[in-house]
């Protein structure tokens, strides 16, 4: 309980934060502000989480959860790092009522920076603060707030278990809320499915500013927030996610094979089992263009078959022997490790010499330019096309490399209306283009784009068409943008990402947000008979 001196004191305080912040604010930002501290819980005050140009630590915390050097940032109104769910429901509120737009983000890891950027008056509603995790295994569940990293996630449910685990991304610095809603890829799927196939229940606020549970949101927009991309009907508070069964030891192993060392041969191989392998196999391949092996040979093709399989190497070598002999795994070549420490792997640490305590870093150590795109493979490509696409990759100065990430098992039983993520049966495998680079500049930067561009561009045959299915998580403005709000424009992208999932997203966004209040550049619209109304500009 507070005393009636405490709450005078946090109030004057408030006065005296807020006076600073408007000191030398626009009229527009002043209203904002002023909208917030009239809302503000007096036991809960929303001044400490604000944060304007005033404030000395405004850059820093802007920048802290910045992974894309390449998107150039504006500074919005104002930052809200929350830390109490009512510091939501005021910054939804407040935002509403002065037709100013929201980004709200959790990890930072949107790859065109949608969840901090845009060229409108806004704000951004940061939920890092926001990372409790509960745990309970007796019921196989957690709880778990929407500013957690999976890597906290992982290490927490391993404090717990050494049998459970989770169905997510390798990359330990995700936000929970972003990750999970855009469907959650990892490398367990053909076992459990996506992230979003192992959630029971959610905590939102909505576009009221209310707090709603799955049973009181009902199951249209829960349906929505599984795969649709939460931000544009709501922001996720929490998750409840359901843990899932894994083994004491599981098998790793990477391997490598170059053009020269049957490359090709063993790639269309793969495309003929990998969808099929047993559900406790994942095969991912990393494709690139490297230098030959001496100097003035021109360059090659490695491709790394990197994989985990949840059971002991005794019981994965018969079944490589039987499904891809063509690579020749040995013994040697796979490690046992406990799940947790599978975690480290995927990230390139050694293991068991790396600490798991890795996993709760949420800064990365080091930052860069990038740009990823995303394709699905419904048919085996031909060894003859194989080849073309590695000429392709050679004759591209930059290092821009390929990662096919093998479908079938769960995500071939799941229907693709279950959720709003549709990419399910029919899909061998799935490929991310990708391309770093630490040097800035518009030449440079355009260079790196164009040529990830030429690859897509020429990977048009292999992949599926009609649409040219896109991986919501692997965010693309190339695929679309819709900057005005109109269904048209948002149907360019969004058949893309949801395929016949999109017109019911439209009818679950024109329900439960009618006004288009939680708009971005690659957010689903309303419905056109609802017309479009756009916040301010």
């Amino acid at each position: 309980m507070h005393s009636s001196a405490s709450i005078m004191n946090l109030c004057l305080l408030s006065i005296l934060v807020i006076s600073a912040a408007l000191a030398n604010s626009t009229p527009l930002q002043d209203n904002f502000l002023q909208c917030l501290y009239n809302h503000s819980q007096s036991a809960k005050p929303i001044y400490e989480a604000v944060y304007t140009s005033s404030n000395s630590s405004f850059s820093s915390v802007l920048q802290s959860y910045i992974r894309n050097l390449r998107i150039a940032t504006p500074n919005p109104l104002a930052i809200i790092a929350a830390k109490h769910e009512s510091h939501v429901q005021t910054t939804v509120i407040c935002s509403k009522s002065l037709g100013l737009q929201i980004r709200i983000r959790s990890g930072g890891h949107d790859y065109e920076g949608l969840s901090y950027v845009s060229n409108v008056p806004f704000v951004i509603l940061d939920m890092f603060n926001l990372r409790s995790i509960n745990i309970n295994v007796s019921d196989e569940s957690a709880w778990v707030q929407a500013g957690a990293s999976m890597g906290e996630v992982y290490y927490m449910i391993a404090e717990k278990s050494k049998v459970h685990g989770f169905p997510a991304g390798v990359c330990p610095t995700l936000g929970v809320g972003g990750h999970i809603t855009g469907g959650g890829y990892g490398n367990m799927m053909r076992k459990y499915g996506l992230s979003v196939d192992n959630v029971v229940d959610a905590q939102v606020v909505d576009v009221k500013g209310r707090i709603l549970d799955r049973k009181s949101m009902g199951e249209d927009l829960f349906w929505a927030i599984r795969g649709g991309g939460a931000a544009s009907f709501c922001v996720i508070l929490s998750w409840k996610i359901k843990l899932v069964a894994v083994p004491e030891t599981v098998t790793v192993f990477d391997v490598e094979r170059t053009v020269e060392q049957g490359a090709t041969d063993i790639v269309w191989k793969w495309q003929q089992v990998a969808d099929k392998l047993d559900e406790d196999l994942f095969i991912r391949l990393l494709i690139r263009a490297v230098n030959g092996n001496k100097e003035g040979d021109p360059k090659t093709i490695k491709v790394s078959f990197v994989a985990m399989f949840l059971g002991e190497t005794k019981r994965l070598l018969p079944l490589m022997n039987e499904s891809l002999p063509e690579l020749g795994l040995q013994e040697k070549d796979c490690v046992q490790m406990r799940w947790i420490d599978s975690a480290l792997f995927w990230l390139h640490l050694p293991v068991p010499s790396t600490p798991t305590e890795v996993l709760l870093q949420r800064i990365p150590k080091s930052e860069s330019y990038l740009k990823r795109k995303s394709d699905y493979v419904q048919e085996p490509i031909s060894k003859t096309g194989l080849e073309s696409i590695w000429k392709v990759l050679t004759d591209i100065n930059e290092e821009i490399g390929m990662t096919w990430n093998p479908y079938g098992g769960k995500m071939s039983k799941i229907p693709e209306t279950e959720t709003a993520f549709p990419h399910r049966a029919g899909n061998i495998f799935k490929i991310q283009y990708s391309v770093s680079w630490k040097q800035g500049g518009v030449e440079t930067t355009n260079r790196y784009l164009n040529s990830t561009r030429s690859l897509y561009e020429a990977m048009t045959p292999y992949v599926s068409k009609n649409p040219r299915e896109a991986f919501l998580n692997y965010r693309d403005i190339d695929i679309g943008s819709n900057s005005k709000g109109t269904y048209q424009d948002g149907r360019i992208y969004g058949i893309k990402y949801f395929k016949n999932n999109f017109d019911r997203l439209v009818r679950v966004k024109t329900m439960f947000d009618p006004d288009n209040f939680f708009q971005y550049e690659q957010s689903i619209p309303t419905s056109p008979s609802q017309g479009n109304r756009k916040v301010r500009d």
